[in-house]
């Protein structure tokens, strides 16, 4: 790996592991709750301790203020009100990353989709640039489209893992795939670091921490999590205790009771 890579990398990461709090919804949503202002959220994840946050190059160039996490910058796109919502775009490049002072950059492909053929060959072009220019690469591994039957299903979420790192990814980020056992063999097939994405909303914060955890074990190197963070009632709480699991492997309870003082306090 490139010494530029490493340097990036050091940036998006602690100790290895990675917090991450993904916030490119508001292209395919819209301002959904949590997200009204990009800079109050921001702030609110940076002093709770994540490591990073995912970007669109327009909320980079929205910040007022420079956080002190790292920066990804996300570089693919589609609506929900498009004819192929499941076929995401290129709507940057690693250049533009780098002027906006991006630590990494990251795409989104959907296996199954009807596209998927387009979005692997911009993959692999992205990579090749990406190494180019010694920028970090993450790839959003989902198993989505018209012709997946379940998304969770953990052999596919395992080949969607490898084929991320076949096509030249540093970072994986997949769903969880339910339990420890299933998602160490996605971890084993993989050929780089693997973190989980948070999915939908989680009815409670002991069940986002209990994920947290679960991934952990089974091998990631830590999290992806965008609503489960930017939707809580205290984001800075819950970064905080993720980052008890992920960085000081606490237990749950510990976690827990860490959210609960932080979101009284």
């Amino acid at each position: 790996m490139s010494t530029g890579k490493v340097r990036r990398l050091s940036r998006i990461l602690k100790d290895g592991k990675i917090l991450c709090v993904p916030m490119d919804h508001g292209v395919s949503d819209g301002p959904v709750k949590g997200l009204e202002d990009i800079n109050y959220i921001v702030k609110q994840v940076d002093e709770g301790g994540a490591t990073s946050v995912i970007l669109h190059k327009g909320s980079i160039k929205a910040l007022k203020d420079q956080p002190n996490l790292g920066l990804i910058m996300h570089a693919s796109a589609s609506t929900s009100y498009g004819p192929t919502p499941y076929h995401k775009v290129l709507v940057s490049s690693v250049e533009e990353a780098i002027a906006l002072g991006a630590d990494a950059i990251s795409l989104h492909i959907n296996v199954g989709a009807n596209m998927e053929n387009d979005m692997l060959s911009k993959l692999g072009k992205v990579a090749d640039e990406a190494d180019r220019w010694g920028m970090p690469l993450i790839a959003m591994m989902y198993v989505r489209g018209e012709n997946v039957k379940n998304q969770y299903d953990p052999e596919l979420i395992k080949r969607a893992v490898r084929l991320g790192g076949e096509l030249g990814a540093d970072i994986v980020k997949a769903p969880f795939t339910g339990s420890v056992e299933t998602f160490k063999d996605v971890v084993r097939g993989s050929l780089v670091p693997v973190a989980i994405a948070g999915g939908p909303k989680l009815d409670s914060v002991r069940d986002v921490l209990q994920m947290a955890k679960n991934a952990l074990e089974a091998g990631a190197i830590g999290v992806t999590f965008g609503r489960n963070v930017f939707q809580d009632k205290s984001p800075k709480a819950v970064v905080k205790a993720l980052g008890k699991i992920i960085f000081k492997n606490a237990d749950v309870d510990d976690a827990v009771r860490a959210y609960n003082e932080e979101s009284n306090s």
